[in-house]
């Protein structure tokens, strides 16, 4: 049997993934063969693995930290929201269908044999399993038929680190709090509790540690200073999305759609020496950036709707006619074109009109495109950099009389590119650091700077950096010796399960 050990939290956002990813980048360090599991997972930051199936993102660094390639079975249920009552339910890499959040609960418990195939099939090829836990497991609304929290690990077996999160505040209450609302079998299964993201002396927190020992008989495994790492976020609570972010060098302007999705495209920009990203969801701060980017959303209509009503979409298309680059990525692209024809209703049924910024006329369809491609880029001025990324969208769109941004390594063209207006739906274009390289030089020359820019690193040499010192800060204030003793002796009958 494979050993495992999960990862549970107080909430939402105390750091679950980061932990799971910093304990599977120990446990290979350490000589293990470890891979992460999330049964459900709620994002629209996601990934496409190498055989075109869609997983949660947070799994994805996971499966880097432990040295492995994203695989579905990390990841078997994810849901993407659609609206504030519905997502997107992918199960195992494929779309099942969409459903109310009602239903959803109703119908979640149908899914656990596959959830559990999963996990097996996992656990019979790598050990530990680091499991990563959803929200909160008291949260007792939610606790019947639960498949991601308690419920979970009663099934597997599995060992607990509750984690909370002391930069909020109240962490004690957190802890103490979630613990009495469990059942005695579900405390019995909490090994230890874990503090995260702490600022200060370690010191003054002793007594508070040592009553929380006293008051529920579990021991404090770590109390983890807030992590000055950058591995790329799970979901748009990210705080890198907001409009405070610092910019320096080039301005290039992300817009902060309501639907926003796979905003990692955007990290190699962010630790590009010469270049500087904000995100943007106001007219009034847009301001005139050097380059205007629209990302990918969930909501194509909708997000477009949005920039109308918020005033966003004039101010674009007055700056892009006064020649201010924008660049539109995938639902981006979508948007920039003249019209989204929606006759099967997949987003929200029948025709709107797009930014016109392009020719392009966008048809949506059920049908949902997944791979992971290479491609070269032809748009000058950026024509032969080199590109690896996915495409993850549904809908065909032509480009009319435009010229295509690239020509993918199956030998078909992507997107279009009308003079300082570029739209492609290519996912992860700048992670080769090619194409980052080559729009910091064209953005530099614009304003008349002498010289080239910075070289870049490819995204995936940057994200092993930031993996490693995550590991390294999460060893040094974690009791690791403990973690490998609960895994080691963990048996449910010992602990009065």
């Amino acid at each position: 049997m494979s050993k495992n050990i999960m990862i549970q939290g107080t909430m939402s956002g105390v750091g679950k993934s980061l932990l799971t990813a910093a304990l599977c980048r120990i446990f290979r360090q350490d000589g293990y063969r470890p891979a992460p599991f999330k049964s459900q997972n709620m994002a629209l930051n996601s990934c496409i693995t190498r055989d075109g199936l869609e997983m949660g993102r947070a799994q994805a660094v996971q499966a880097m930290a432990a040295g492995l390639e994203p695989d579905v079975r990390m990841n078997p249920v994810l849901l993407k929201p659609s609206s504030d009552t519905g997502s997107q339910v992918i199960v195992l890499g494929e779309v099942r269908g969409d459903y109310a959040a009602r239903d959803y609960f109703a119908r979640k418990k149908t899914l656990l044999p596959e959830i559990l195939s999963a996990y097996d099939s996992l656990a019979a090829e790598y050990s530990p399993i680091v499991i990563e836990g959803a929200g909160s497991p008291a949260e007792i609304n939610l606790k019947q038929d639960d498949i991601v929290n308690m419920g979970l690990a009663e099934r597997v077996d599995a060992p607990v680190l509750l984690v909370g999160d002391i930069d909020r505040g109240g962490v004690f209450a957190q802890l103490v709090g979630t613990v009495e609302l469990l059942e005695p079998r579900e405390r019995a299964r909490v090994a230890g509790f874990v503090l995260n993201k702490f600022r200060g002396d370690p010191s003054l927190l002793t007594s508070g540690l040592d009553m929380l020992t006293r008051r529920t008989g579990i021991p404090v495994l770590g109390v983890i200073p807030y992590l000055d790492v950058d591995v790329d976020d799970e979901d748009s609570l990210a705080p890198r999305l907001s409009e405070t972010r610092r910019t320096a060098g080039m301005d290039i302007a992300v817009i902060r759609l309501p639907k926003i999705s796979n905003f990692t495209d955007f990290a190699p920009l962010e630790h590009h020496p010469d270049l500087g990203v904000r995100y943007v969801s106001d007219w009034k701060t847009l301001g005139e950036p050097d380059l205007i980017i629209l990302p990918g959303t969930k909501s194509t209509a909708d997000d477009l709707l949005w920039l109308r009503q918020t005033g966003l979409e004039g101010t674009i298309c007055r700056l892009a006619r006064a020649g201010t680059p924008v660049l539109g990525i995938c639902g981006g692209y979508q948007m920039l074109g003249a019209v989204l024809e929606d006759p099967q209703g997949v987003e929200r049924g029948g025709t709107v009109a797009g930014m016109g910024l392009l020719p392009c006329e966008t048809t949506f369809t059920a049908e949902k495109r997944r791979t992971r491609v290479r491609a070269e880029t032809l748009a000058e001025p950026f024509r032969g950099a080199s590109m690896e990324g996915y495409e993850i969208h549904m809908g065909r769109t032509d480009r009319r009389n435009a010229l295509p941004f690239c020509l993918l390594s199956d030998g078909q063209e992507d997107g279009a590119v009308q003079g300082n207006i570029f739209g492609t739906y290519l996912h992860g274009l700048f992670d080769t650091g090619e194409l980052t390289d080559r729009l910091a030089d064209w953005l530099r020359a614009r304003k008349g700077l002498d010289g080239t820019a910075a070289e870049s690193e490819t995204h995936k040499a940057y994200q092993d950096r930031q993996l490693d010192r995550l590991a390294d800060q999460v060893r040094a204030h974690l009791d690791l010796p403990a973690v490998y003793r609960i895994m080691e002796e963990w048996e449910g009958t010992s602990h009065g399960i």
